[in-house]
């Protein structure tokens, strides 16, 4: 009987067990829009904690960089599922009527940030109007328009941004666009002060960040999979947040080897302290959660800085099938 129970147990593990029989999970490749680190914990954590293969998922996770386009291997179908950075990809998407979409707003808020250094009177947003700012040309076309139409910032002022920081440490001037959980630490380590830094969301930036897209085919063909794969990934990412996040960060460090646990560390502790996950309609409704009203006044706001015409159906951009059902939320503690 013992015997039994054991073989039982190791076909539940190994795959879905139906009517006496086990299958195989279900393949996904899901792409990164960045190199693993802790903005992507709960994906990893769902990995190595075996959420995935629990919804029948055998995930593999494809890293991202300066060099990969994984929105275009997706739509090459390529990838299962992509990270859509920004609320303007899924608006792209609408615009160009190319049938891919976003089904989960993981982060609330978006982390993307601008940096300075203290005492230059750099330390508010309507402060940088007229100042060098260095982004890169992703950022021109996304939330540099929103800072744009809301505190008369000008293209003149851009400045190339080449992912290296050597640039901002040797001008005390230099002001340049990060990620809150990654570059103020890695700024803080080499030249040991605190930079001011600036959450584009605390300045009323209503797009989500860090989406789970498919394709329109995926969503009508295999809506359970894509459900699977969304409340696999939203329980992931709780368990990270409020459980113990040490089996993801070890296949962090194993995927992306320039991470360390002390940035890793600080990259959790952004994400707690400023609800980039978890704040928001997610407080009710659970991480992933987005909502037709949000998605509507982004887009308002968009029209109004010129970025997307008028009449441009907003609901092609996203669904709301997915996610808003509570899931994974009595993970949280």
């Amino acid at each position: 009987m013992r015997r039994m129970v054991a073989i039982l147990s190791l076909l539940f593990v190994s795959g879905s067990f139906v009517s006496g029989v086990a299958h195989a999970n279900d393949k996904v490749i899901f792409g990164l829009d960045w190199k693993a680190e802790a903005e992507y914990g709960g994906y990893y954590q769902a990995v190595a904690t075996g959420i995935y293969a629990k919804h029948g998922l055998d995930v593999t996770i494809q890293q991202g960089g300066p060099q990969v386009n994984h929105t275009q291997l997706l739509l090459a179908g390529r990838l299962d599922f992509d990270i859509s950075s920004n609320s303007f990809l899924a608006l792209n998407f609408a615009k160009e009527n190319i049938p891919f979409r976003a089904v989960a707003g993981m982060f609330q808020k978006d982390p993307s940030v601008l940096i300075a250094h203290p005492g230059q009177g750099n330390d508010s947003f309507p402060a940088l109007k007229g100042k060098p700012i260095m982004i890169s040309a992703d950022t021109r076309v996304g939330w540099w328009t929103f800072l744009k139409a809301k505190f008369g910032y000008s293209d003149s002022q851009i400045r190339p941004y080449t992912f290296n920081l050597a640039p901002f440490l040797t001008n005390k001037k230099a002001i340049q666009q990060g990620y809150l959980g990654s570059e103020p630490f890695s700024i803080k380590q080499a030249a040991h002060f605190d930079p001011v830094v600036l959450l584009i969301a605390d300045a009323g930036f209503k797009g989500y960040a860090s989406m789970i897209a498919t394709s329109d085919k995926k969503i009508q063909q295999q809506p359970d999979l894509v459900k699977r794969f969304v409340d696999a990934s939203i329980e992931g990412w709780y368990s990270y947040l409020y459980g113990d996040p040490a089996p993801g960060n070890a296949l962090i460090k194993q995927a992306n080897p320039e991470m360390n646990d002390a940035l890793i560390a600080y990259g959790i502790s952004t994400l707690k302290a400023h609800g980039i996950l978890d704040s928001g309609d997610a407080l009710q409704s659970g991480i992933g959660a987005m909502t037709d009203q949000r998605w509507a006044e982004f887009y308002q706001s968009t029209v109004a800085a010129g970025v997307y015409p008028k009449g441009l159906d907003v609901s092609k951009a996203y669904t709301l099938q997915f996610i808003n059902h509570k899931v994974g939320m009595d993970l949280k503690h």
